[in-house]
């Protein structure tokens, strides 16, 4: 339980902000509609209005994070009544504001005797904001339905310097995020997702972290379908932030348990965990070096030990691929010549889970990129190389909006040494 100050004062904040957009919202809603005295009509807004509040304050003061590991269908079910509710409201508020600056700038003419004529309200600008809210609404809950389970199979050629003809065209399967504590019973979409794994035919699958939300129990369900996962060169992977049980109530001894059960699961599953540890993949007698840190994050766990988990690799001659949750660790060292390193995996920003991509136009945006340099996709510096995938599950918002969930598909070429 919070200490009261802290309740009252996160109660005050959502109160004052959610308040002010409820009410913007309401304003537009009542002029286009003309609920000046339909008090059934008010009453029904305020009242959502105000239960939305209480949401977000309920899950802000005390859900957040120990109800994701106590009650995580519960938040699940209230983060999505949130999104899906309020945040069309808050277009509508957009709309609202833009039309109030229109009027200010409109009065202001008239104060100054250059117009005598009357201000109007814009109604265009009101249909406009109820459009725009319908969009958003009639999006995310198509982002909670079906849209978490869209999943899209991104295929990319990665031309390594040095890399011998042995493992010219190697086929890389990396996933990401799964996030299995979000999924409440095994989803059919899901399941048909990881069997088409399959169909790509890779020689190496890499997990490259964030098995679960909270603790080891929310993978047991899910052995069995990724243990059947196959590739000839083996399935390796990598702890991220939310597989330390890091985010849960739990006493030092409970958070230990949790780590060594999923160490266990990851091996039951069919993957080599690497946790700070290299292996040398070999191919027709050659070699290439595979690294793979324990997570490293600006703002989180940072236990990854580059230096140790290269030492004795030879990647410094060898071509080599680092599995790294957080692609704030390629900026902070490995690019720019800091590490040997040719390809690194990362995933951790699941894209927020909303955005817009057009590769064609060139267009790519999201929120994650106020948060995260590298967030999406493939980055390249100095010879050296970045990708963030997607995610594989949802965390938080149980939905994708324009970001749907990833598996990526690497084909390695040979390039020359610079």
């Amino acid at each position: 339980m919070p200490p009261l100050s802290k309740v009252l004062i996160t109660l005050f904040f959502l109160s004052s902000i959610l308040g002010a957009v409820e009410w913007m919202a309401f304003r537009l809603l009542k002029r286009k509609f003309e609920l000046n005295h339909n008090w059934e009509a008010w009453s029904r807004f305020w009242l959502v209005a105000i239960g939305l509040i209480w949401i977000a304050f309920m899950i802000n003061a005390f859900m957040w994070p120990t109800w994701r590991a106590t009650h995580p269908r519960l938040l699940s079910f209230l983060s999505v009544l949130f999104f899906v509710v309020f945040l069309p409201k808050l277009v509508m508020a957009f709309f609202q504001l833009v039309d109030d600056l229109r009027y200010l700038v409109q009065w202001g003419v008239v104060q100054t005797g250059t117009s005598d004529r009357p201000i109007p309200r814009s109604s265009f600008i009101a249909t406009l904001g109820l459009g725009a809210a319908g969009v958003t609404f009639s999006s995310f809950l198509y982002g909670v339905v079906w849209g978490k389970y869209a999943y899209r199979t991104e295929r990319l050629k990665v031309a390594i310097p040095g890399l011998h003809k042995a493992f010219q065209g190697l086929r890389v399967v990396q996933i990401s995020d799964a996030h299995l504590g979000s999924f409440a019973e095994t989803p059919a979409p899901v399941l048909e997702a990881l069997e088409s794994i399959a169909s790509l035919k890779p020689d190496l699958i890499l997990f490259t972290g964030d098995l679960v939300n909270t603790d080891a129990s929310e993978a047991e369900k899910w052995i069995g379908p990724f243990a059947e996962l196959a590739a000839p060169m083996g399935k390796f992977s990598i702890m991220g932030n939310h597989d330390y049980a890091d985010y849960g109530p739990f006493t030092d001894e409970e958070r230990e348990a949790s780590r060594q059960r999923l160490y266990e699961i990851h091996d039951e599953m069919g993957f080599n965990l690497l946790l700070n540890e290299h292996v040398h993949l070999e191919r027709e007698g050659q070699q290439m070096v595979l690294l793979g840190v324990e997570n490293w994050g600006k703002g989180f766990r940072t236990s990854g030990d580059l230096k140790k988990t290269m030492a004795g690799s030879n990647c410094e001659e060898l071509p080599t691929i680092l599995m790294s949750h957080d692609p704030t660790h390629w900026a902070e060292e490995v690019r720019d010549g800091k590490a040997p390193v040719e390809l690194t995996l990362s995933g951790h920003t699941h894209g927020m889970q909303f955005g817009i991509e057009i590769p064609w136009l060139g267009i790519q945006w999201s929120p994650s990129k106020w948060r995260y340099e590298h967030w999406a996709g493939l980055y390249e510096a100095a010879g050296q190389q970045l990708y963030v995938n997607r995610g594989f599950g949802v965390l938080g918002f149980h939905g994708r909006v324009g970001m749907p969930p990833e598996i990526t598909l690497i084909e390695l070429e040979s390039a020359e040494r610079a």
